[in-house]
This record gives C-alpha cells, structure tokens and sequence, in this order.
C-alpha cells in the first residue's frame, strides 16, 4: 500500500533554492500532472512568495519579468499551453470585489493560481490543493508544503526531498 503524504518540509539556503523549488513545481505540473494547481501561500512579507512563485512562472516557460501583483491583484502569465496567474490578496478589502474581476473564470483545467494572502479571498476563491508555508529562518528559510487533495498528495510524492 503506498503511503499517502500530507505535508513536506524543506530548508531554502537561499533565494536561488526558493526559485528552484518553484521550478519543480513547475516540472511536475508540465510533465506529470498535466493539469492546472490551486497553491495559498503564506508567510509574512519578504518571506519568499513571489520568489517562489517567479520560479514557478520561470519553470512555466515565462521569460520576462516576474513581479508582485501587490497592487493589481493578479499578475496573468499566458504561456503557450498554461496559463498562470499570481494574486496577492493583502490589499483586497473585501472579497466580494474579486466576483466583479471574474475570479471563477481563473480556476480553469489549463490554469495555475499562486494565490498570496488567500483568507482575504475566502468564500469567493477555489480551495487550494497545495498549502505552502514560507517562514524566516534566521537569514534563510523554511518552507513547508501541506497537501489538500489527491492533486496536492500527487505533487508531494513527486517533489524532491532537499
């Protein structure tokens, strides 16, 4: 029987290990999954979102500049296949206003959605299939990664152990 994983914990030496993480998340969508993610992230400001998240963008295909969505609230990324779209809620002041930006129109198959800040958007965002948790660690840092369902478990069971 194999064993069903919930959550991963790795040690980000630096800025190039976070955007390598987003990198491998970024393969195992193209290559295994085959299929859009849902991923909150949380953590406080400066702790590595949009880093790991420019990974990701990168991994994707993207080639250009990969910036936070801080005041537009979503960055969209079109990508031959893929679409992916960065949200940072922090400035959201209430989640009703993501209904009039068409929020549900994002959550599709070919789409990946890196939400920051997702309990700003609670009620109006698709639920996560991956929780990713960044953390300080002196002047590097933690990272963990909680699985929300079978789509999350699948990545979890693929991700390299750091």
């Amino acid at each position: 029987m194999k064993e069903i994983l919930t959550n991963k914990n790795y040690h980000l030496t630096d800025e190039s290990a976070t955007i390598a993480m987003g990198k491998q998340l970024a393969d195992i969508v193209k290559n295994s999954l085959k299929q859009g993610l849902v991923v909150y992230l949380y953590g406080d400001l400066g702790a590595g979102k949009t880093t790991l998240t420019r990974g990701f963008v990168q991994g994707m295909g993207h080639n250009g500049h990969v910036k936070s969505p801080t005041y537009t609230l979503v960055e969209p990324y079109e990508l031959n296949d893929w679409q992916v779209y960065h949200f940072d809620l922090y400035r959201l002041s209430d989640p009703e206003e993501l209904e009039y930006m068409g929020i549900r129109d994002y959550f599709a198959d070919n789409c990946c959605c890196f939400i920051e800040w997702p309990e700003k958007g609670l009620g109006m965002i698709k639920a996560p299939d991956l929780q990713i948790n960044l953390a300080y660690s002196d002047e590097q840092r933690t990272l963990s990664v909680q699985a929300k369902t079978a789509l999350g478990e699948q990545v979890l069971a693929e991700l390299a152990d750091y």
